[in-house]
């Protein structure tokens, strides 16, 4: 017979069939027999509860502890049961007992600490039962003939585990206080309408953030549901751990995806990342996320084949959580404060993680400090879609990142040099390249910023295009020729040039993230640790 730990089982207090109250522990041993009406094994293992019952009665406490009331009736007649048979429709002492299968028997002893469990139907079990019986109340066990009973049998499912039911019970017991407003609709209401009607979705399905489904969602932190994490503009509303799992929810996040939301949140809500100014400003900018450490494969994050694509839940739903916190509490809603001209599809959510493993460079978290099993989000202001660079027949370092500058000097605009921030997303087979001759990433900084150099006077505003740097932002009013043989690379400073490794084995292309504005004007990265649930 299996042996159980010697911990204090939970207590109770159940009506039974004449609708008297019982309770556990009563200071006599106990055999708990958790049954339902619907289960065979259970209907099997009735007889010998009532034996239990009629036998040691007098001596110890046994309790037939039913799941439906009206199923309990039929037992109780169909079995002509005098065993109490005690009412757990509410199913609250199943999930206290840690049920996931009926038949479940237990043996508790006088102080209510568990001596012995097992499930199913064991004849082996019920026989070791029955002695360990009658050696507690001093009685002679039943007579009972065992070969009428089979060896075994599997049991049935506890109602206590059924899906939806399960949420529920978790969010009962955990007692925590939910403080968001609850909207009740009416049975001829359709709820996904509702959310679309009330303006709470992103243009697509939301899931609907029932009590239970947040409190389930809670369960992927250790922090306080009542805690404020951080305040969210343009609204500058306090966002609480509760609102967040709201919206995560409502995004399809599973709980262990919550601290990611939590940390990327804190991340674009600081003064260097300004959230307000990425989501107001009429370019198509939304906050990127890069995911690092061990994470990246507990959650199933995708960083290779399609990483910057659809398909994955993690890399799906955690940006579209980040991004409906945004809308329903910071108020950044399209047509509103969010004003992008074109927009983009990446404004529904843009996640994916470093493959860090594939990579020849140290990971993005350890180049900004961090230790490499540390878990850390990085979240960019940047163009809301990727590009692709092509290049299929380079086969030196210096060749290829000379052609992938060529690419990056369509960011923005070819004769807008001085840039911010860009996110560069070197594939497997052009990272191979690159590692053959062993350049380090300055190696490459420098590379793009070598081949991108162009004359100041090839990036003035002109008759072919009123787009380039004018001479006035360098300082010159009137430039002299050696003013306009200035050279001016694409980016401000190489460190400018974010690099990580991700997609697909098969494909020489890369892949960038154009910036908008960066630094004290505009937006700057930011990491954080992410804090995981024990």
């Amino acid at each position: 017979m299996p042996e159980s730990s010697t911990s204090p089982l939970p207590q109770f207090n159940l009506a039974d069939a004449q609708n008297a109250e019982r309770s556990f522990p009563t200071g006599r041993a106990a055999l708990l027999c958790f049954v339902k009406e619907d289960c065979p094994t259970c209907g099997m293992s009735m007889a010998l509860i009532e034996a239990a019952h009629r036998a040691f009665g007098a001596k110890l406490d046994v309790l037939s502890i039913g799941q439906d009331a009206e199923g309990n009736a039929k037992l109780v007649e169909r079995y002509a049961l005098s065993v109490p048979m005690l009412d757990d429709s509410a199913l609250a002492v199943s999930f206290a007992y840690d049920l996931d299968t009926v038949p479940t028997i237990i043996l508790a002893d006088a102080n209510g600490v568990e001596q012995r469990r097992f499930i199913g139907f064991g004849r082996d079990d019920w026989r070791e039962m029955f002695a360990e019986l009658s050696r507690i109340a001093g009685t002679d066990a039943p007579s009972i003939n065992w070969n009428e009973y089979p060896e075994s049998r599997p049991g049935c499912g506890s109602k206590s585990v059924e899906p939806g039911v399960a949420e529920k019970l978790e969010a009962a017991a955990r007692g925590e206080f939910l403080t968001a407003r609850r909207i009740e609709l009416g049975d001829s209401e359709d709820v996904f309408e509702f959310m679309f009607e009330r303006g709470l979705t992103d243009g697509l399905p939301v899931v609907p953030p029932t009590p239970e489904r947040v409190m389930r969602m809670l369960t992927g932190t250790r922090r306080d549901p009542r805690e404020v994490v951080a305040t969210v503009p343009p609204n500058l509303a306090p966002v609480t751990v509760e609102k967040i799992a709201v919206n995560a929810v409502m995004a399809g996040c599973k709980p262990e995806h919550l601290p990611v939301v939590i940390a990327a949140l804190e991340a674009v809500c600081t003064d260097e990342f300004n959230i307000h100014g990425v989501m107001a400003t009429t370019w198509g900018a939304t906050p990127v996320i890069v995911v690092n450490g061990p994470i990246r494969h507990r959650l199933g994050m995708n960083m290779g084949m399609m990483a910057l694509g659809y398909g994955n839940r993690a890399n799906a739903t955690i940006g579209r959580a980040l991004k409906l916190v945004l809308r329903n509490v910071g108020g950044a809603r399209p047509g509103e404060i969010e004003r992008s001209t074109l927009g983009a599809i990446g404004k529904f959510t843009t996640c994916f993680a470093e493959w860090e493993e594939r990579s020849a460079w140290e990971p993005l978290h350890v180049e900004r400090g961090f230790k490499k099993e540390e878990n850390v989000v990085t979240v960019f202001g940047l163009e809301a879609g990727s590009r692709q660079i092509a290049d299929q027949m380079s086969r030196t370092a210096h060749a290829l990142v000379g052609s992938i500058g060529l690419g990056l000097e369509a960011c923005w605009h070819p004769k807008q040099h001085g840039s911010g921030e860009i996110l560069l997303v070197v594939s497997p087979e052009h990272v191979d390249t690159i590692a053959r001759d062993k350049w380090s990433k300055a190696q490459v900084r420098a590379r793009i910023q070598e081949i991108t150099s162009r004359p100041l006077r090839e990036l003035m505003p002109d008759a072919e295009s009123g787009e380039g740097v004018p001479p006035k932002a360098l300082g010159f009013t009137n430039p002299t020729a050696e003013q306009l043989a200035t050279k001016l690379p694409k980016f401000r400073k190489p460190e400018n040039i974010n690099m990580i490794v991700a997609g697909g084995e098969a494909g020489k292309f890369s892949a960038v993230f154009a910036g908008w504005v960066s630094g004290p004007m505009g937006s700057s990265s930011v990491s954080r640790r992410i804090e995981e649930a024990p």
